[in-house]
């Protein structure tokens, strides 16, 4: 495991030549600030939200890399005065889907720094983000010597097909997407990286119920107090050294977690899903994913009877999807 840190660390490096500042406000970073990092592709339409969402729980800066956006993304990240942001037209599939890219921009900006690494698609929530900021949570974590928190991805989605509804930019997603799958979640230990990945939700159910295996990983761990000598291994779904992976199961104790509420299925995710099916840049082996690009397209309806309609974080951890943990 460590010269697989090694080898991540020097291919962000490497990768470094890859990226062109726009916007720099780097300096304005303050010591404690909490930041958050992000790669996107056009999404003019969540990042009003995002942004705003993210703020809301003390986030002090954003540092956020575009790949090529042609819709608006650029000017309105440069609008932005807690947004610094650079640009980079290579393949995302061969940056490790922007990890190397943000690999970077975090050993160069995040050490010491607690550290937010999301996708424009995630808004974080945690027990008590309605009273108690970003920094309430992590001086608890410093407090207890827990650098890193996990969180679990909850897919929401429509009553009806996915095309049928509106959405305008800034809007809040969950006025338009708010049911979710609230069982159908499996646990797997992973010992290399001594992780507890999980799966399920809809979209194991609707489009890899006879390929389970195959279908995302939703455990994540997108806040972490960083160092210049760590790396996350896939998305943020692991990180090394693998203490960091100490997030959730019985290694964790009573680590408090969150939840990344995954706006994926807003009505743009057809259009989307067209363009990245001709991209082939979103997973590894984009062939095997046809079908599901094939699915999104069709414009399906993803609510059942049993799905449940989200409320607040009170109701998540009524229903053991996120915990307070020792965090009272």
């Amino acid at each position: 495991m460590r010269w697989t840190r090694r080898r991540l660390l020097f291919r962000a490096l490497r990768k470094r030549g890859q990226l062109a500042a726009v916007t720099d406000r780097t300096r304005a970073i303050r010591r404690n600030d909490i930041l958050c990092f992000a790669t996107v592709r056009n999404e003019a339409e969540r990042l009003p939200f995002f942004l705003d969402h993210h703020r809301g729980l003390g986030v002090g800066h954003f540092l956020i890399v575009d790949n090529a956006s042609d819709d608006g993304t650029c000017a309105l990240l440069a609008a932005q005065p807690d947004v610094s942001f650079w640009r980079s037209g290579h393949s995302y599939r061969l940056s490790r889907f922007g990890m190397d890219w943000l690999t970077w921009l975090m050993s160069r900006h995040g050490h010491g720094h607690w550290c937010l690494t999301l996708d424009a698609d995630e808004l974080l929530v945690y027990p008590h983000h309605d009273t108690r900021d970003l920094h309430d949570l992590t001086a608890w974590l410093d407090a207890e010597r827990r650098p890193s928190f996990g969180a679990v991805m909850l897919d929401l989605y429509p009553k009806g097909p996915l095309g049928d509804r509106t959405y305008r930019a800034g809007q809040d997603p969950l006025d338009v997407i708010d049911w979710f799958d609230a069982g159908n979640i499996v646990t797997k230990y992973q010992p290399p990286l001594k992780n507890l990945l999980v799966r399920g939700g809809v979209r194991r159910r609707v489009f890899f119920g006879t390929e389970p295996e195959r279908s995302p990983t939703l455990s994540k761990t997108p806040l972490i107090r960083w160092n210049r000598r760590y790396a996350y291994v896939s998305s943020t779904h692991s990180a090394l050294p693998t203490h960091l992976n100490r997030v959730r199961g019985r290694a964790a104790g009573d680590a408090p977690s969150g939840v990344l509420l995954h706006t994926k299925f807003l009505p743009s995710i057809i259009a989307k899903s067209r363009e990245e099916k001709r991209r082939r840049e979103h997973f590894a082996n984009s062939a095997l994913y046809e079908d599901y690009y094939d699915a999104l397209i069709g414009n399906p309806d993803l609510w059942f009877p049993d799905s449940t309609r989200y409320e607040d974080w009170r109701q998540l951890e009524s229903l053991g999807i996120l915990s307070r943990g020792g965090w009272d």
